[in-house]
C-alpha cells in the first residue's frame, strides 16, 4: 500500500515516516564501513556496529510486533538473546563484552530481520491509520496475522512505543558514530570514516555570562518528546555563578598538558589520579605524538590538532582535573540547562549539528550546542517525583542512577531533531569514547 505524498498526513502516517527516515538513517551510517568494519570489537564498552543494527531491530520487535501482532513469530530464534542490551524483563542477554565473539547471526541475515521488522511495522501504522479513519475492508476481520480489537483500543499505546523505538534508535546514531570511531582508530592504517578534509575552526575570543542566585525551573515541561529521566520539572535554587560562553579548545587543553597537568596529583579526584597511573595517560582518546608533534584522529583521518577547535573524547576525571588547574569548576547540570535556555531566549540561538555538511568532529568552540557533550559536576540520579517508563521499558534509565555524571549541550553525532535543552546524558568518570568536551564555570563573589 503507498502512502499519500499529500502534505495532510495523518499523525499515524507522519510517525511512519519518521520511523522509516530514521531507520533508513541507521543504515546510512553503516553504508560508509566495509563488512569487516561491522563486526568487531575491540574493547568492552565498544559493541559491534553489526549488533546496533540488530538490537534497534530487536527493541521494535519486543515491544511492538510481539505484543500487538497476533501470532507472530519471532524472525530468529536466538535474536532475542543476542540483541537484548540489558532488559532483564525481556529474558536472558547476551553479555555486552562477548558481542564481538559472534560471528552469526552474519551481516546479510541482521539486514534482512530489519527489512522484515520495518515492512510489518509500516503495515502496522497503516492498519492503525485505517482503523482510525474506519476505512479498513471487510477482510480485515478475517485477518488471522492482525488483533483488530486489541489494535483499535491501544492505538495511542502503539504510537507512544514507536515514538519511544525513533529516539531510542537516534540514541544508538550517536552510538555507532562513538563506536565505528573506536573501531577505525585501532587500525594502524588510521583510516577515515570520510574521504574530506576537515575544515580549520575559528579563532574565538574566551567569553563569559553570569546569573543572580535565583529559583528556576529545571526538566521537561510540556508536549515535545521528553525521556522518563528528565522529568518531572521542578524548582531549583541556582546561587549565582558564571560560566563561559565558548569551550575550553585543544589550545587551551595542551597548555595543562605541557604544564605538566598529567603528573601533578593535586590537581586529581583521588580515583581519577589512580585511573592516570594505572593507564599511564598524558593526552585525552585519540591524541598521539608523532615526531614530537600532536596529532588527533578524527572522522576526516589523522591530523595535526586544531588549537582552535573543542577538545573532545575527555573523561570526567580529566574535566575536573582541568578545571582545578584552571582555578574554576565544572557546572552543575542546573546551571547548565539554565545557560543554555537564556541563551536561546535571549539569541535565538540553537547550534545545528553539522553531520549534513560532512562535518563528522567538532570544530565550534563558540557553539552553545551540538559540539560536544559537555560533563557537569552532578552525578545521575532521579528527579523529586521522577516516575520512570512501564513496563518493559522501565529498565530504559532509573537502573543506571548510580556512580555516573551528567553530561549536557548535545554533540555533532546528536541528530538535530533528537535533541532539547533538559537531555540528560550521562557517563562513567572514567570513559571517554563519547564526545565528550568541556565548558567551565565558578561562583559569583559576594
Amino acid at each position: 500500500m503507498e502512502i499519500s505524498t499529500s502534505p495532510k498526513l495523518s499523525k499515524l502516517l507522519l510517525l511512519l515516516e519518521r520511523y522509516k527516515a530514521t531507520r533508513a538513517e541507521t543504515n546510512q551510517i553503516c553504508n560508509r564501513l566495509e563488512i569487516e568494519d561491522l563486526c568487531i570489537q575491540p574493547c568492552a564498552e565498544v559493541s559491534p556496529p553489526k549488533w546496533h543494527l540488530g538490537h534497534t531491530t530487536w527493541f521494535f520487535e519486543e515491544l511492538i510486533l510481539v505484543p500487538f501482532l497476533t501470532g507472530y513469530e519471532r524472525f530468529g530464534e536466538q535474536f532475542s538473546l543476542i540483541f537484548n542490551s540489558y532488559y532483564k524483563a525481556a529474558g536472558l542477554h547476551w553479555t555486552q563484552q562477548n558481542r564481538g565473539h559472534l560471528s552469526r547471526p552474519t551481516v546479510a541475515e541482521i539486514y534482512q530481520y530489519r527489512e522484515q521488522t520495518d515492512q510489518l511495522i509500516a503495515k502496522l501504522l497503516i492498519d492503525l491509520d485505517l482503523l482510525e479513519h474506519d476505512l479498513l475492508n471487510s477482510d480485515f476481520s478475517n485477518n488471522d496475522l492482525l488483533n483488530s480489537d486489541l489494535l483499535a483500543s491501544q492505538q495511542s499505546e502503539v504510537a507512544k512505543l514507536i515514538e519511544i523505538g525513533i529516539h531510542h534508535e537516534q540514541q544508538h546514531h550517536e552510538l555507532l558514530y562513538m563506536d565505528i570511531k573506536y573501531i577505525l582508530h585501532c587500525n594502524p592504517s588510521t583510516p577515515p570514516y570520510i574521504q574530506q578534509q576537515l575544515p580549520a575552526s575559528k579563532e574565538v575570543k574566551p567569553s563569559w555570562q553570569s546569573f543572580d542566585s535565583q529559583l528556576t525551573e529545571i526538566g521537561h515541561q510540556g508536549d515535545g518528546y521528553a525521556f522518563d529521566n528528565e522529568c518531572p520539572q521542578h524548582k531549583s535554587y541556582l546561587t549565582g555563578f558564571s560560566i563561559s560562553e565558548t569551550l575550553v579548545t585543544n589550545g587551551e587543553y595542551l597548555q595543562f598538558i605541557e604544564g605538566k597537568g598529567y603528573q601533578q596529583a593535586k590537581y586529581w579526584l583521588s580515583m581519577g589520579w589512580d585511573w592516570v597511573c594505572e593507564n599511564n595517560l598524558i593526552s585525552p582518546l585519540y591524541w598521539r605524538q608523532v615526531n614530537g608533534q600532536w596529532y588527533e584522529y578524527t572522522f576526516h583521518g589523522l591530523a595535526p590538532i586544531d588549537l582552535n577547535a573543542p577538545v573532545v573524547h575527555v573523561s570526567y576525571f580529566e574535566a575536573t582535573a582541568y578545571a582545578q588547574w584552571r582555578q574554576c569548576r565544572l557546572p552543575t547540570e542546573q546551571e547548565y540547562e539554565h545557560f543554555l535556555f537564556h541563551r536561546e531566549l535571549a539569541h535565538k540561538e540553537l547550534s545545528p549539528t553539522d553531520l549534513q555538511a560532512n562535518v563528522f568532529h567538532p570544530n565550534k568552540a563558540d557553539a552553545q550546542t551540538h559540539q560536544v557533550w559537555c560533563w557537569t559536576q552532578s552525578h545521575y540520579s532521579a528527579y523529586p517525583g521522577y516516575k520512570p517508563f512501564e513496563g518493559k521499558l522501565e529498565e530504559y534509565n532509573g537502573k543506571f542512577m548510580c556512580n555516573q555524571f551528567v553530561l549536557r549541550g548535545g554533540c555533532i553525532a546528536t541528530p538535530s531533531n533528537h535533541y532539547r535543552h533538559t537531555y540528560r546524558n550521562f557517563y562513567q568518570p572514567h570513559q571517554q569514547w563519547m564526545f565528550s568536551g568541556i565548558r567551565l564555570a565558578k561562583d559569583l563573589r559576594n
